[in-house]
């Protein structure tokens, strides 16, 4: 396996940091992951390598205000302004890259958490680039909460500002997940089963710091956007799609994913396959059933790009 990382220039000429895990030969698929929020790309190792034993690359970016993105950025901030449709933006000038030096090779979109809402956001508006997405960690819930959430934020940057960071946001949101898992050991339990995971997580300083209230501004109009069922219609209707998640998912609560795959099923996609894994919190790919969630998605893979060597994915 060949990881190397790389700056690509993106549209308003941001730089992102990409990185990129190739094997020896030319890749059945390549899968291009949109991570999470106060998390990076480099998480990803482990599911690259596995990727890569079952003939798969896999390119991923810092998003805006993550990871070494940041770096040349400001950490957990998208933009002063525009930040949505420019986060959506960058999948597509990843894909445009993918697409030049991997011509005729099927793209999959993976999207865990926030990443998913950017991805659903992108196959509105772009599906026809890929053959294929995958939504993990995601969420489905009225308008109502969302227009809810952005007056909170948007009265937040009133209070401190666009770059300021709300404690009540963070209350509101990631405060309270932890809950379900009292006693708690960390503030961190509601990701992962795996103690080691969840102290990996927490001693990355590229992790679980507190984003800018014109971030959540971002996301939440975002959010918005997403939910109606005529805006999901835009997706084209035979893209296969793949909702997974974890039952003890505080972000989703299991019954959530059963609403987003409802969702996308009467804006009219006729691909949609669920599963939702018993017991699991929030990142799948970091769960002490990772290896059966891995073999999984890369049988998926198989089944929908037509190729079914997945043996080695494990």
């Amino acid at each position: 396996m060949r990881h190397d990382a790389f700056w690509l220039t993106a549209s308003d000429a941001a730089p992102l940091l990409v990185n990129r895990w190739l094997g020896d030969s030319a890749p059945r698929a390549v899968l291009m992951l949109s991570h999470g929020m106060a998390e990076h790309s480099a998480r990803y190792a482990r599911f690259a390598e596995a990727l890569v034993r079952a003939g798969y690359a896999l390119y991923a970016h810092d998003q805006r205000g993550h990871g070494k993105t940041a770096q040349r950025g400001v950490l957990g901030h998208y933009a002063v302004q525009g930040g949505w449709q420019r986060v959506i933006d960058d999948l597509a000038n990843l894909n445009q890259h993918i697409r030049q030096h991997h011509p005729d090779t099927p793209i999959v979109l993976v999207g865990h958490s926030m990443g998913s809402y950017i991805g659903q956001a992108y196959l509105i508006q772009r599906s026809a680039e890929v053959q294929g997405a995958i939504l993990s960690g995601s969420n489905y819930q009225p308008l109502g909460l969302y227009r809810a959430a952005a007056a909170i934020a948007r009265f937040e940057r009133w209070r401190q500002g666009p770059t300021g960071r709300s404690a009540l946001i963070e209350f509101l949101s990631f405060g309270s997940f932890n809950k379900a898992f009292k006693p708690n050991r960390t503030a961190f339990d509601w990701l992962s089963r795996d103690p080691d995971e969840v102290d990996k997580y927490i001693a990355d300083p590229l992790c679980g710091f507190r984003c800018t209230n014109q971030l959540w501004i971002d996301l939440l109009e975002g959010l918005q956007q997403i939910t109606p069922t005529a805006n999901l219609a835009k997706i084209d209707h035979d893209l296969p799609l793949l909702v997974v998640g974890g039952e003890r998912d505080p972000v989703s609560q299991g019954k959530r994913l059963e609403d987003l795959a409802a969702a996308l099923r009467r804006a009219g996609l006729r691909r949609v396959e669920l599963k939702i894994y018993p017991g699991a919190r929030h990142e799948l790919l970091n769960e002490t059933n990772r290896d059966e969630v891995t073999v999984d998605l890369v049988d998926w893979l198989g089944r929908v790009l037509g190729n079914r060597a997945t043996e080695s994915a494990a």
